[in-house]
């Protein structure tokens, strides 16, 4: 699996902000955090959010992409 953003994970899954949220337990407004990189998921939750997507901790990427 290629390495995906919250948000490219959220919208390869068909989900909204507000089902993603409810998913892994969170509000909209903490999932929305997440995707801006205005806040980071603790680790605990990071498997979480792996686990309820199906996929690895190591394919998601969360943090913003930065030019070199």
């Amino acid at each position: 699996m290629q390495k995906m953003t919250l948000k490219m994970l959220r919208v390869a899954n068909g989900m909204n902000q507000k089902e993603a949220a409810e998913l892994v337990g969170v509000s909209v407004d903490t999932w929305g955090h997440w995707e801006r990189c205005q806040t980071e998921p603790t680790i605990s939750m990071a498997y979480n959010i792996a686990s309820k997507f199906n996929t690895n901790l190591d394919d998601i990427i969360f943090l913003p992409k930065v030019a070199v």
